[in-house]
């Protein structure tokens, strides 16, 4: 399944969501040229896709999502691919 999260990470003078795959890569990419999302958008287990695209992306069929929810369910589906050097702090 193709998700997206709202449009809140910050950069570049913009607010981004994140499109990814709890599937499969293919799918991701398959997708992403379906609905023109240039391949520089790709990273690490995501694109990242501008705000001005959100309901666009939602109408061509992904499903949105809390980033939270979105981050979830990479991990529970193998697909996360964290930042080199980083580690995740366990949880008390």
């Amino acid at each position: 399944m193709i998700l997206i999260d709202p449009p809140l990470a910050e950069g570049r003078g913009r607010l981004w969501s994140h499109l990814a795959s709890d599937v499969s890569y293919d799918e991701l990419h398959s997708f992403a040229r379906a609905a023109r999302v240039p391949e520089r958008g790709f990273d690490r287990d995501h694109y990242d896709v501008p705000s001005e695209w959100y309901h666009d992306m939602v109408a061509l069929g992904a499903v949105p999502v809390t980033s939270r929810e979105l981050v979830s369910r990479l991990v529970a589906s193998g697909l996360r691919r964290r930042k080199p050097g980083t580690t995740s702090a366990p949880r008390s």
